[in-house]
């Protein structure tokens, strides 16, 4: 269902964004009980709420808001292992990371995981997905394609870090596709965010169904993580694990609130996170600090660089020719060439990957943390140094 309240306050703007964008957030800030709104400066138009945008709730949660890759996230582990120490080693682990973790559309694990999660009492708290068992169980592990990836990385020390971005694959999006529908709410970018009272029966129901989400994405990118360290050997000795497309209760100055983050990663004060940037550029670990612009952002801050053009245009689109009717493909905004060399530059080692993920279709992260500045603290720079992504051919229905 769909409420419409009427609010007077603006959302806290961190960096520039473009008119549809900012036309997008004001319209999620005039539907439900919202209590106030962010948009990060790694922002860009979404499925009915940006990606980059935080809207706090008095007593909804938005479907629309968490959106179709429920749990998306990021974890980043260090090993006990320096790059020198495998550096001669890293295209055929980049090569055997990709035959050993399922990467594409609608993959399954060649290895079947058992997880305490399939025994859950969600399951029956969400009748909804109880069908999604079997197909969850068959994907759990697997990353997707789109932007999800395994990164190895490097810090300032030359140890080595496990970096991967996913959600809860079809699981996840099977979940919001269903009660996307049930809360009246439409599938596309202008339209009016759907959003479920929490107290309402679908409310709940949903509310359990996202839980269970992300505790399935939590377990896949642990899983991922680990079979990764088996293939590079050493011992992990740090780790950090965030969500960014999720609902979370949290307490803000004295009420209780929803909080939806749609591309946006938790930064309370001392709260870690992992933001990567493109695939040829430096990524970060950071912790939230307490200042004002931090409690303005609702202790939120960016999942990544955002990107400054759609995958159509990075990679050019199929158009008809009007004479013959034929199809026939627009250059993209990017060349094969020009993104190789920007790889080869950085000494980043590639798999998969295509144009639509090249980093000249993304803003630079250090220009969207600098927006975010007094907000957050750099603990870690992490570069990248092998790139593992499903193909350019591969599309996923279940990336964020």
């Amino acid at each position: 269902m769909t409420c419409n309240y009427i609010t007077t306050m603006e959302p806290k703007i961190f960096g520039r964004h473009d008119e549809r964008t900012l036309a997008q957030m004001d319209r999620c800030m005039r539907v439900g009980s919202v209590i106030g709104g962010v948009l990060c400066a790694d922002g860009h138009l979404g499925y009915a709420m940006p990606v980059g945008g935080v809207i706090a709730y008095e007593e909804h949660v938005s479907v629309s808001g968490v959106g179709f890759d429920i749990a998306c996230g990021n974890m980043a582990a260090k090993l006990d292992l320096r790059l020198a120490d495998i550096m001669a080693d890293v295209p055929t682990l980049a090569s055997d990371i990709a035959r050993n973790i399922s990467f594409g559309l609608g993959r399954s694990n060649a290895e079947r995981v058992e997880h305490p999660l399939f025994d859950s009492p969600l399951w029956e708290d969400c009748p909804e997905i109880k069908h999604l068992k079997t197909m969850a169980r068959d994907q759990l592990g697997t990353v997707g394609s789109g932007n999800h990836y395994v990164d190895l990385l490097a810090d300032d020390k030359g140890f080595v870090w496990i970096g991967v971005h996913f959600g809860s694959r079809g699981l996840g999006h099977k979940t919001a596709t269903t009660f996307l529908k049930l809360a009246g709410g439409k599938d596309g970018i202008d339209v009016d965010p759907a959003v479920l009272p929490q107290d309402s029966e679908l409310g709940q129901k949903y509310l359990a169904g996202m839980t269970l989400a992300g505790e399935y994405a939590h377990a896949g990118r642990e899983w991922v993580v680990e079979r990764v360290r088996n293939l590079i050997g050493g011992t992990i000795v740090d780790e950090v694990h965030n969500h960014h497309n999720y609902a979370w209760r949290e307490r803000h100055g004295d009420r209780e609130l929803w909080v939806v983050r749609k591309g946006a990663t938790p930064a309370f004060p001392g709260q870690r996170g992992f933001v990567g940037g493109s695939m040829g550029d430096d990524a970060v670990i950071l912790a939230g600090i307490e200042s004002e612009g931090a409690a303005a952002s609702l202790y939120s801050t960016v999942h990544g660089a955002g990107r400054v053009m759609s995958r159509t245009e990075a990679r050019g689109r199929f158009v008809r020719d009007p004479e013959t009717g034929k199809k026939m493909r627009q250059p993209g905004r990017v060349r094969h060439d020009e993104m190789h060399q920007w790889l080869r530059e950085k000494g980043v080692t590639l798999v998969g990957g295509g144009l639509d993920e090249a980093p000249q279709a993304y803003r630079r992260l250090p220009d969207v943390l600098a927006a975010h500045a007094g907000t957050v603290e750099i603990e870690h720079t992490l570069k990248p140094f092998a790139v593992v992504m499903a193909g350019p051919n591969e599309w996923d229905p279940y990336k964020d």
